[in-house]
């Protein structure tokens, strides 16, 4: 199953355990599902990370940047979306288009308002967690 995870997926998960989005990111780890990113969202993913409010070293920020390239499929999309205004969300339906993803994981409401895009699901933490 190939499935796109929002930053905010990430950033959720990654600073605070025992919550759905960190038993997402442990079921990636285990290879439940298959990752599919690209390169602008791990650049976006890394700033936020970054210039968070929590602090994280720039060693294990680039762990986490690493961990992400070595463990998905990395995907360069072909065909930009403009439809919704935040250039970020667009990213994530080009990079799951082009990866033939099943799902979108994300707590965007600006994205979880589409409910679907070409067949591609999006859905919140809790509901993916059922599912795998």
């Amino acid at each position: 199953m190939n499935v796109v995870l929002d930053t905010n997926v990430f950033i959720s998960g990654i600073f605070w355990e025992g919550n759905f989005c960190s038993q997402i990111i442990g079921a990636w780890k285990k290879g439940k599902f298959t990752l599919i990113s690209s390169i602008s969202i791990i650049e976006e993913l890394t700033e936020i990370l970054k210039d968070f409010k929590i602090q994280m070293p720039s060693d294990m920020i680039e762990a986490w940047r690493n961990m992400i390239i070595q463990n998905s499929i990395i995907v360069e999309p072909k065909s930009k979306i403009n439809l919704i205004e935040h250039d970020s969300d667009n990213r994530l339906l080009e990079s799951a288009i082009e990866g033939n993803a099943e799902y979108i994981v994300s707590q965007d409401k600006h994205l979880l308002d589409l409910k679907e895009y070409q067949g591609i699901k999006i859905i919140l933490p809790e509901e993916f967690l059922k599912i795998i």
